[in-house]
């Protein structure tokens, strides 16, 4: 049996719209409409009681990144996000290393050169507290360098900025998720 021409045409242009639909989900747009918030939950790994909220929003000038996190111990810890969106393991490990899709080196929040991922330290005061807010140019909530399913990692020790591959920030203390807010 032969199948005719235009039907197979019919076929093709159909697998097309498909594959394209299906690389459209992956990059975080599931339903054509722009992705302008996020949000993480930030949950403590085994052994910690670290908590918080992580909120992603675009702006003109890039994606604002606001977190408020309790029960730190005081001062600086590394707070990166990372390429999975996998908290399942208990130490946190299952999120993977520092994203960082265009394979830069390690470094601040700041530099020219670094991680899509490396947002630097949050500090916490002496009740355990840490906010942090900052716009970042390199995070974006599409295209293959989409943050949206990655995971954010809050860490026991100081980032160095320095160190390679991870800024040498100790033990991953929470975990969270990146996902689609409400706007």
């Amino acid at each position: 049996m032969r199948i005719p021409k235009t039907i197979l045409l019919v076929i093709f242009i159909s697998a097309v719209f498909m594959v394209a639909s299906v690389c459209a989900v992956s990059a975080g747009q599931t339903d054509g409409a722009e992705i302008n918030k996020a949000v993480a939950v930030l949950h403590p790994t085994q052994g910690n009681h670290v908590s918080g909220t992580v909120y992603f929003s675009r702006t003109p000038k890039g994606i604002e990144v606001k977190a408020d996190v309790m029960d730190l111990s005081p001062g600086r810890h590394g707070f990166h996000i990372h390429e999975f969106g996998d908290c399942t393991a208990p130490d946190g490990t299952s999120a993977g290393g520092h994203f960082n899709p265009e394979n830069q080196p390690h470094a601040g929040p700041d530099m020219a050169k670094r991680h899509v991922g490396d947002l630097g330290n949050i500090e916490a005061d002496n009740s355990g507290n840490a906010h942090y807010d900052r716009t970042d140019t390199l995070l974006k909530f599409d295209g293959r360098d989409s943050i949206i399913g990655r995971g954010v990692i809050v860490h026991g020790g100081v980032d160095d900025l320095v160190s390679q591959p991870s800024g040498n920030a100790g033990p991953r203390i929470a975990c969270g998720v990146i996902g689609v807010a409400k706007d």
